[in-house]
């Protein structure tokens, strides 16, 4: 039988994290968060059981869900925290209606939502996001940790490095690279090359700031 999952975050990401596994028949039960008036609450009707400390004797009986935020650098931070406690992951969660092509493939820890197409040749890495209705042309790499949130078009033979966040319904044009932690404003539209570390927006994207 499959392990039982812990999610971090019991925020409205978390909550649809519950609601794929729920979909895709993984039991969860409950949420880790770090914040200690939470310990104890119930959300959606599962417990929020505290930080791994709180489950140490269940080590061994479940397996931990890093991607239950949206926020890539906390992504990293839960996964830090888990290896170094030594708790199992979680695998891929893939909504049973994606389109995803056998020359494709997508890490442990990340999450697949309902509506996403991956086509030819794309390579999704560990920890990442793609929301509802996510569009993944041919040869497409997504980075570690990276965050596509609903709606993202990703033209074919693009890069989208480790930690960035692509917002609600932003657009990339083919054959570009999304430098690693950067951030894409929702609703822009990506037409060169984003370096690492900036925030870009509108229509065609432009530089905002660093970050």
């Amino acid at each position: 039988m499959s392990r039982k999952l812990v999610i971090w975050g019991c925020g409205g990401h978390g909550r649809e994290v519950n609601h794929l596994c729920e979909q895709i028949g993984r039991e969860v039960v409950g949420f880790l968060d770090e914040r200690p008036h939470m310990k104890g609450s119930l959300v959606d009707g599962l417990p929020v059981v505290g930080n791994l400390v709180d489950i140490e004797s269940f080590r061994a009986e479940v397996l931990v869900f890093c991607g239950g935020v949206g926020d890539p650098a906390l992504k990293r931070h839960f996964l830090e925290r888990t290896l170094a406690a030594g708790f199992e992951l979680a695998p891929a969660l893939v909504h049973p209606g994606v389109y995803l092509s056998k020359r494709s493939e997508i890490g442990i820890g990340s999450m697949v939502s309902e509506g996403c197409i991956l086509t030819v040749n794309v390579h999704v890495g560990a920890h990442v996001t793609l929301n509802r209705g996510v569009n993944l042309g041919h040869d497409v790499t997504v980075g570690d940790f990276a965050t596509l949130s609903p709606g993202v078009v990703v033209s074919g033979n693009v890069e989208v490095g480790a930690g960035a966040y692509l917002g609600t319904g932003c657009a990339v044009r083919e054959k570009l690279t999304i430098g690693p932690w950067s951030v894409v404003g929702g609703g822009a539209f990506v037409a060169k090359d984003v370096r690492a570390r900036t925030l870009v927006a509108g229509v065609p994207a432009e530089f905002k700031k660093e970050i």
